[in-house]
């Protein structure tokens, strides 16, 4: 029987070694995960579905022989829909709405051999990047209860970094993979617009803004998740360039020795002509650079020629926009007339916003970012690699984001300065990744992201393993859980 904290900080990928040998069997690591989640879940309100039944069946069955069998999981209650299962994406108004089938990444993680065993808080249709909904109140990030975790996929950063789970599945459409991330020190993976699929219910979302994928312990168990669910399925409008070799290869490869490559990196510190970056996020950027500078890549301050300004502007038309048609599919599939008393007042308001918006406008922000994505994309023609620091500041208070009963949605405005630097690769549609290399003097984690070349995952994750044996984080604890 596998002990119960030796479960919590294992990877994912030493726990499917321990099952396949028979150390261990599936029904035992979910018993540890069901328990581990009972312990910690009331302090920090990542779960907001536990899936206990479910999860014990899945396990007493004839599970898929994939790399991750009878491994536990948790999924983000929003996008991935798991049929029979409540999928409440943070809205009472979705409190009863139950899809009928899986989508299309929840089945090939069904296949992949891991188990759900529950689903993980967001905020209201996932559209901040701070984990607090009416619905089920705040998420309470365990380096700091007094700070966010971030958002829009806290709950499952807070999950993974508590040992709940090795890894846990989340989205990204401004960021909402990598500020959790770097708010709660773990790593992950925001894959290449097309990746992963996001049908049977979309071709994209957002104007192909969104990505899912995970947040992991470890960069191998990253990899390897992304080549069991990637892929293009039938029917979808477009898809990522394949890969070379598998990226679970490109991580093995560097542990045994071989080198990830020489890159050229470019530094980008500031955004704007304004210093709005805090000297803890620019010092953990700077420090990055110089460790990679160490480790043999050549590392320069450069940056893309971008008009930060309109880009945000921009962005705001096609997110807002995105926000009311997020309202209105969820609306119709849970066949419902939404209402402004249904919704918290920022939610509404923002898409209130983007239906202000006529299509045209819509039409001309979306071929000023294309525009944008032309241009970075000839910037990397030049560079392999930009590393920026993931996040604007350390993870703020959790009251900054609230809104004010005189205009709700001035917790969001705070929050764009707060993801200045996220949203960039979701423009683009490149691959980018934060990876858990600092922390300040207060002992909260700062991220540092390194931004891809379209379709080459490959290269972030080769340098992700390059950095993980250089400075390694996995043995970081949450400072709630050195109390218990």
């Amino acid at each position: 029987m596998i002990n119960y904290e030796e479960f919590a900080w294992l990877d994912a990928t030493a726990l499917a070694e321990l099952v396949r040998k028979g150390e261990v069997t599936p029904s035992e690591l979910v018993e540890a995960a069901i328990a581990r989640i009972k312990k910690l879940n009331p302090s920090v309100s990542a779960v907001v579905q536990p899936m206990v039944d479910e999860a014990r069946r899945t396990a007493a069955a004839d599970l898929p022989d994939g790399p991750f069998r009878g491994v536990p999981f948790l999924l983000k209650d929003a996008i991935a829909a798991y049929a029979g299962v409540p999928m409440r994406s943070g809205a009472s108004f979705l409190q009863d709405y139950v899809p009928q089938v899986d989508s299309e990444l929840v089945a090939r993680i069904k296949r992949a051999g891991l188990i759900v065993v529950g689903k993980t808080s967001t905020p209201e249709l996932s559209l901040t990047p701070v984990t607090e909904s009416r619905l089920f109140g705040p998420t309470i990030n365990p380096w700091d209860p007094s700070r966010t975790p971030g958002g829009s996929s806290g709950g499952s950063a807070v999950a993974v970094a508590c040992g709940m789970v090795p890894m846990a599945h989340g989205s990204d459409g401004g960021g909402s993979l990598r500020i959790p991330a770097s708010c709660c020190g773990v790593f992950t993976l925001k894959p290449t617009r097309g990746r992963n699929p996001l049908g049977p219910a979309f071709g994209d979302a957002m104007g192909g803004l969104i990505s899912e994928h995970a947040l992991t312990r470890s960069v191998r168990d990253s990899a390897l998740l992304l080549d069991a669910t990637s892929g293009p399925d039938l029917g979808d409008p477009y898809c990522a360039p394949p890969p070379v070799r598998p990226f679970a290869e490109e991580v093995r490869a560097v542990s045994r020795g071989a080198g990830p490559g020489k890159f050229r990196i470019a530094l980008m510190t500031a955004v704007g002509p304004k210093p709005l970056v805090h000297p803890d996020c620019v010092s953990a950027a700077e420090e990055a650079a110089k460790l990679c500078a160490d480790l043999g890549h050549c590392v320069e301050e450069a940056s893309p020629r971008i008009d930060f300004q309109q880009l945000g502007r921009d962005f705001l038309i096609q997110f807002s926009a995105g926000a009311a048609w997020t309202m209105d599919m969820l609306a119709s599939g849970a066949r419902k007339t939404p209402q402004q008393s249904d919704f918290e007042p920022q939610t509404w308001a923002l898409a209130e916003m983007g239906r202000r918006h006529s299509a045209a406008d819509y039409l001309v922000a979306c071929t000023r970012l294309q525009r944008v994505a032309r241009s970075v994309a000839h910037f990397f023609t030049e560079y392999d690699l930009l590393l920026t620091p993931t996040l604007a500041e350390p993870p703020p208070p959790s009251v900054e984001f609230e809104p004010q009963t005189d205009n709700p949605l001035a917790g969001l405005f705070r929050a764009g300065s707060l993801v200045a630097l996220t949203t960039l690769a979701n423009i683009t549609g490149q691959p980018a990744m934060s990876v858990p290399l600092a922390w300040n003097d207060d002992g909260l984690p700062i991220g540092v992201q390194f931004v891809g070349r379209f379709g080459d995952e490959a290269t972030l994750l080769r340098l992700a393993a390059q950095l993980e044996q250089a400075r390694p984080w996995a043995n970081r604890r949450p400072k709630m859980l050195l109390k218990n």
